[in-house]
């Protein structure tokens, strides 16, 4: 062992660097993801575990060109404190989320995700699974004692388990030949699933034509596609005429799943879909989901939570537990989503003589097989498996380098009153039914039109999500509420 230079405090740390927790794990820019700080960040999460000397702790990574130097620092600092790394290579977060689920060890996951080029991040799994928010506290309020000198390693051997036991979690699930007669396009881009999803598609029949593969990272935000991926698909599907398009974001926890037109579907949307074929009961997910979820009447319990994943799965986690307590317990099939399409298993799905386990984490596989075996097997486009849910629309938007600070005080400016709200949006949207705070500020009109602004927070960007009863109304309104609060915020 080095001697010990100095204690580290990760708050102190959090502050100088600007590296901290957000929605889903610690995420900064890369100039400040200093091998230092990486390495003191896992000495942190491992404290946290009170594991055994000597118990394995797995690791894998996006393809970001910064990813491999971030994993070197949390390998050393894994084998400093005294445990085992294992390094899985790059594959999808809820690939290595599964394999430490099944093999009952912690596991760190370096992903940026969709966030842009510059910056980058670390997801921690506990013993339970994605560490929860009191969790992300007892890391923050961590000290660390540092070496004098890193002593950093090699970038270890890769593991193909994960990967393996990953692809067979879907073909063990889902019929031989599920998919047999599909022409499907995949936007592979920078996407750490695209050898594995490929590998998958085509061992359940489908034919994939590869588009756009890239060697530079290229960062998808399933939630705000951009206008050029949103005209490329739809050239490739005039082009190729295929049954569908898909891709993922960086890590391959959030879909991108396109019609035979090339329309992108909403990632809520999705979730929807995806719910009603696993014949869900209760369904969890954030407030800024489409409300054709309630609409639909296809589920006994709906739970609205704030955006994030850890909130979901404590919601999720709630209503198992509720089941379970019943006297005689009540077994439901309780499944979570996001607007960004990340599907998450609370319960195990059974099909036929197939069962699917449970798996607490965003993952984009799921959804996709979904959505396709839906497809073929009700005999239905993927144009036409959205249009039979109830027409409800969303658009979004996002101001970036708009500082979160900027953000928060506008909204809790608008959050105080009803009459500003309407000076600043009622010649657009009308008269304002009801506001609700569970996660930024989301107004609701009295025409039933929803505008969502919320800071996010994985960057400095301020977001917003519309809802309306037509799609370019909800385009609209995204992008027109966003101009507006930017003057509001420029007057004052």
């Amino acid at each position: 062992m080095n001697s010990i230079k100095t204690t580290l405090s990760i708050q102190n740390l959090m502050e100088t660097s600007g590296v901290k927790f957000g929605t889903s794990g610690v995420r900064g820019l890369v100039s400040a993801m200093t091998s230092e700080l990486c390495f003191a960040y896992t000495l942190a999460f491992v404290q946290t575990l009170n594991l055994p000397l000597g118990s394995r702790i797995v690791i894998g990574m996006d393809l970001r060109p910064s990813s491999s130097d971030i994993v070197r620092a949390c390998a050393s600092a894994i084998k400093h404190a005294g445990y085992q790394a294992e390094f899985c290579g790059a594959l999808p977060t809820p690939a290595l989320a599964y394999y430490a689920q099944v093999n009952a060890v912690p596991a760190i996951m370096v992903t940026g995700s969709h966030i842009p080029f510059d910056r980058n991040g670390i997801k921690f799994y506990g013993l339970c699974g994605e560490i929860t928010k009191a969790d992300e506290v007892n890391i923050s309020r961590a000290q660390v004692g540092m070496p004098a000198e890193l002593p950093l390693i090699a970038l270890p051997s890769v593991s193909s388990a994960a990967a393996t036991l990953y692809l067979n979690r879907y073909l063990e699930f889902f019929p031989q030949n599920c998919l047999s007669g599909l022409r499907l396009g995949f936007y592979e881009h920078s996407s750490v699933a695209r050898d594995i999803l490929r590998t998958l598609l085509e061992a359940l029949g489908a034919e994939v034509i590869s588009l756009g593969r890239t060697d530079e990272f290229v960062p998808i935000d399933t939630e705000a596609v951009s206008d050029i991926d949103i005209q490329k698909a739809r050239d490739w599907a005039s082009e190729y005429k295929f049954d569908a398009i898909f891709s993922t974001d960086g890590d391959a926890d959030r879909p991108l799943i396109g019609d035979e037109y090339g329309n992108w579907l909403r990632g809520d949307i999705v979730g929807i879909l995806c719910a009603q074929y696993l014949n869900a009961s209760a369904v969890v997910t954030p407030v800024s989901s489409n409300t054709a979820l309630e609409l639909s009447c296809a589920f006994q319990k709906i739970t609205r939570t704030r955006i994030g994943s850890p909130y979901v799965i404590a919601g999720m986690e709630a209503l198992i537990a509720d089941g379970v307590e019943r006297n005689p317990p009540v077994p439901s099939q309780v499944v979570g989503f996001e607007a960004n399409g990340g599907f998450l298993l609370g319960s195990t799905i059974r099909r036929d003589t197939s069962a699917l386990s449970p798996l607490m984490t965003r993952d984009a596989v799921l959804p996709i097989l979904t959505i396709l075996a839906m497809s073929i097997e009700s005999n239905n486009l993927v144009s036409q498996l959205a249009s039979k849910l109830p027409a409800r629309f969303t658009g979004s938007g996002r101001l970036q380098s708009f500082p979160s600070e900027t953000s928060k005080n506008i909204i809790q400016q608008l959050a105080h009153s009803n009459v500003v709200v309407e000076d600043l949006l009622g010649e657009l949207c009308g008269v304002v039914a009801d506001l609700d705070l569970t996660d930024g500020l989301r107004i609701i009109f009295q025409n039933d039109e929803i505008v969502h602004f919320r800071a996010s927070g994985n960057a400095p960007e301020l977001r917003c999500y519309a809802e309306a009863n037509f799609q370019q109304r909800a385009d609209f309104l995204s992008q027109h509420c966003l101009q507006l609060l930017k003057a509001y915020a420029f007057d004052a």
